[in-house]
């Protein structure tokens, strides 16, 4: 199922959100989809991104796909996590308010999986939790170049996708992050970082553990 994209603006906390919508028609959920590092060249363009978002819109989702604090159109600077949280939060605002108030599933890749697992806390605290998180590359522990992710603890359904010859996130990074969790990770052998010639694996895993 293909949805034709929408390009928009909408208010965030600390100015305008670039946001890219994709509506397959009366959705049965809300995708947000978080993009890579923002100072690595990460936008919502990013291929991962790109594709969980069609992944979800085949599923029926209607996928938003902002562009981080200082990329693309979006205001801000970017603040490590903490502001783009609030971000996204009010991105899920605002699809609530075009979709009502549908189901939530949150899909990251990178710093984007690391991100969503900050919102996946702030909306449990607030009684409204995801109904399910996928992370992709997710960024945890150190990472080269950037710095140490304290990466959230999440449900034990959310699926965590990563390559075996992840250059930038060491695999033992997310699995020492999800060993005290008891979280399983589908490792995808021979998968880079940006899973080139991989971003099928991906849709598959998650279109098959999918609960409808």
């Amino acid at each position: 199922m293909r949805a034709p994209e929408e390009k928009t603006l909408i208010d965030g906390p600390a100015g305008k959100i670039e946001l890219l919508i994709e509506n397959p028609g009366a959705p049965k959920g809300i995708a947000l989809v978080c993009h890579p590092h923002p100072l690595f060249g990460g936008a919502n363009s990013n291929k991962v991104a790109h594709s969980l978002a069609r992944t979800f819109v085949a599923m029926g989702y209607c996928a938003f796909r902002p562009n981080f604090r200082g990329v693309g159109q979006s205001e801000g600077a970017h603040d490590e996590g903490r502001g783009e949280t609030d971000d996204m939060l009010a991105v899920l605002e605002e699809a609530k308010r075009r979709c009502g108030d549908l189901p939530v599933a949150l899909a990251g890749f990178s710093f984007g999986g690391f991100v969503q697992t900050r919102v996946a806390k702030a909306l449990a605290e607030s009684g409204h939790p995801a109904q399910r998180l996928v992370l992709v590359g997710t960024a945890a522990g150190f990472v080269e170049g950037t710095r140490s992710y304290d990466t959230e603890a999440v449900p034990n359904d959310t699926i965590v996708i990563h390559g075996s010859a992840d250059e930038t996130v060491p695999l033992a990074n997310v699995l020492k992050w999800a060993e005290p969790l008891e979280l399983p990770v589908s490792v995808v052998p021979g998968a880079d970082h940006f899973f080139h010639r991989r971003l099928h694996v991906i849709r598959e895993i998650i279109t098959r553990s999918w609960r409808h």
